[in-house]
C-alpha cells in the first residue's frame, strides 16, 4: 500500500518525463533547462534544509531503504514540489546510480556570483582550479563543509558544479556550501578586493603546510589532478606550501590534499568557523 499520495503516476520507461530526466545527465541539457538532478535521501534532505525548492520529486517506494522517506516527500511537497510516483522500471531508467534508493528530484541549478559568498571576518576559501573530475570536486565540497569554510570557488572550471556526480560525491553539501564559478582574473581581483591571501598548494614548495600561518583570511588554491596549478596562479600566490610525502608518490589526490589543508587551517583556527552542530538525519531509518 502506497504511503505517499502522488500528484502523478508513471509506469512506462518510455514516458516523456523519464526521457527528459535521462537527458539531464548531460551538461548541455542542464544548462539549457537551468536544472540540476538531486538523487538520494541524504542529498535531497540536505538540499531541502538549505532552502532548495525542487520543482518535481520522483519516487519509487519499492526502492526505499527505510521509513522516513514519506516524511521527506511531504517536506518536498511543502516546498512546492510535485510528487511523481514511478514503478521500478522507469525509476531504474531515470536513476544514475547503480543502487537507487527511490528518490530523484529536479531543482534549479546551483551557483552564485563571487560577491554573493558571505565572508566571515577571517574567511577561509577553497579555490578549485581546473578540476576535471566531479568526484574530486564533490570531495572538496564535503571537506569545506566539514571545517565550516566560507565558500568554494570553481575557478576556470572544467567540471560543471551541477553534475549529478558532484551532487553525489558532495553528499548534498553542494547545496549548503556557498559556491561560485569564475575565471582566474576575476577571482584574483576578488581576493585582492577583500584582503584574502592566496595560498597555492604545490609539491615544489619548501614550506610544509603545518609551518604556514593559516589563521588569517586565506584562499587555498588547488590545481588540476594531473598538472596542478598553472603559472598564473603560482605567480599570484603570496604563500606556497607542500604536504610532506614519505612514500614514492610526490602528491596526493586533489580531494585528499584539500582535506589535509583545510583541516590544518581549521586546527590552527581552533575550528572557529566550524558549524556548532554536525548532527544530521543523513540516512533513512
Amino acid at each position: 500500500m502506497r504511503t505517499t499520495r502522488p500528484d502523478m503516476e508513471i509506469a512506462s520507461p518510455a514516458n516523456a518525463r523519464i526521457k527528459a530526466l535521462v537527458k539531464l545527465r548531460d551538461r548541455a541539457a542542464r544548462d539549457r533547462e537551468g536544472l540540476v538532478l538531486i538523487e538520494g535521501y541524504r542529498e535531497l534532505l540536505r538540499a531541502l534544509k538549505a532552502g532548495v525548492k525542487p520543482a518535481e520529486v520522483y519516487f519509487c517506494e519499492a526502492f526505499f531503504l527505510g521509513a522516513n522517506e514519506p516524511a521527506l516527500l511531504e517536506q518536498a511537497r511543502a516546498a512546492g514540489a510535485r510528487l511523481i510516483a514511478l514503478t521500478k522500471t522507469p525509476f531504474a531508467k531515470a536513476s544514475y546510480r547503480d543502487r537507487p534508493d527511490g528518490l530523484l528530484a529536479v531543482a534549479p541549478k546551483i551557483g552564485r556570483p563571487l560577491e554573493a559568498i558571505p565572508l566571515s571576518p577571517s574567511p577561509l576559501i577553497v579555490l578549485a582550479v581546473n578540476i576535471e573530475k566531479p568526484g574530486n570536486l564533490g570531495m572538496i565540497l564535503r571537506s569545506a563543509d566539514a571545517v565550516g569554510a566560507d565558500g568554494v570557488v570553481v575557478a576556470d572550471g572544467k567540471t560543471d558544479v551541477n553534475n549529478p556526480n558532484v551532487v553525489r560525491a558532495s553528499t548534498g553539501t553542494l547545496f549548503s556550501m556557498p559556491i561560485a564559478e569564475a575565471g582566474a582574473e576575476e577571482t584574483l581581483a576578488w581576493l585582492k578586493r577583500h584582503g584574502i591571501r592566496l595560498l597555492a598548494a604545490t609539491p615544489h614548495s619548501e614550506l610544509g603546510h603545518t609551518e604556514a600561518d593559516l589563521t588569517g583570511p586565506v584562499a587555498i588554491a588547488l590545481g588540476a589532478e594531473q598538472y596542478g596549478l598553472t603559472s598564473r596562479w603560482l605567480e599570484a600566490a603570496e604563500l606556497k606550501v607542500r604536504i610532506p610525502m614519505a612514500g614514492v608518490a610526490d602528491s596526493l589526490n586533489v580531494g585528499a590534499a584539500a582535506t589535509v589543508l583545510l583541516f590544518e587551517a581549521a586546527r590552527q583556527r581552533g575550528f572557529a568557523n566550524a558549524k556548532p552542530d554536525f548532527a544530521d538525519e543523513s540516512a533513512p531509518k
